[in-house]
């Protein structure tokens, strides 16, 4: 994950600011290393090792009495109970060693099925966004970015007043403006970019009003 500065902050919640300065809406931007630990993916990984082997055995049974020869040298015709301890033997190094490997974030983020990664995301981001913003603002017009940096997968997340009036496809271009900096280092650049599209968005539908305060900080929250 890249560092965000004190002035990648900065600019950020200069970005916020200028863009509530034409609607009533409230942008809030936050950042995550990761949204899930993805535990149970490694667990399932290691499952499957075992049923491979097992499968493996199944299909070629010799590679058990192979076995029996190499580690306790076959002097005799190998019984059933010999056998089975080596199909339980290896079943469970299979496991343990997958589950160790699994331990090396990278290897299970790489091993994590995008689909997963992306329900994981939403998840967290719309989590993140009722704790922090759903319903703060007088007019139902807070709005989240959440960037989730090991998964490079970005939501938008809002509230009811919005949701009303703003189709979902809208948001494409302040996706765009987001992600295309980010893949190339430049974090803050596309939170900026993306802050700027969905101003202009809040400003067409929720444009400044004389009673509107600022009713959320104007900063970037880094998990």
């Amino acid at each position: 994950m890249v560092d965000l500065t004190a002035e990648d902050h900065k600019r950020v919640s200069a970005a916020i600011a200028l863009a509530e300065e034409k609607s009533d809406g409230e942008i809030i931007a936050v950042t995550a290393p990761k949204s899930d630990a993805y535990h149970d993916v490694a667990l399932h990984h290691a499952v499957l090792a075992v049923f491979l082997w097992l499968g493996a055995t199944a299909i070629w049974p010799q590679t058990l009495e192979w076995l029996d020869v190499r580690l306790f040298g076959g002097w005799d015709e190998a019984s059933q109970r010999a056998l089975l301890t080596i199909q339980l033997f290896f079943a469970l190094l299979a496991f343990l060693v997958v589950l160790f490997a699994m331990r090396w974030m990278p290897l299970r983020m790489a091993l994590t099925p995008g689909s997963t990664k992306t329900r994981r995301v939403r998840r967290r981001a719309i989590a993140i966004y009722k704790a922090g913003a759903e319903r703060r603002t007088v007019g139902r017009t807070g709005i989240l970015i959440y960037l989730s940096m090991a998964e490079h997968r970005a939501e938008i997340v809002h509230d009811d007043a919005i949701t009303e009036v703003v189709e979902p496809d809208t948001w494409a271009e302040a996706m765009i403006s987001l992600l295309g900096p980010v893949k190339e280092g430049r974090i803050s650049d596309g939170i900026c970019d993306a802050i700027e599209d969905i101003g202009e968005v809040l400003a067409e539908h929720f444009p400044k009003t004389s009673e509107d305060t600022n009713e959320i900080p104007d900063k970037l929250i880094e998990l």
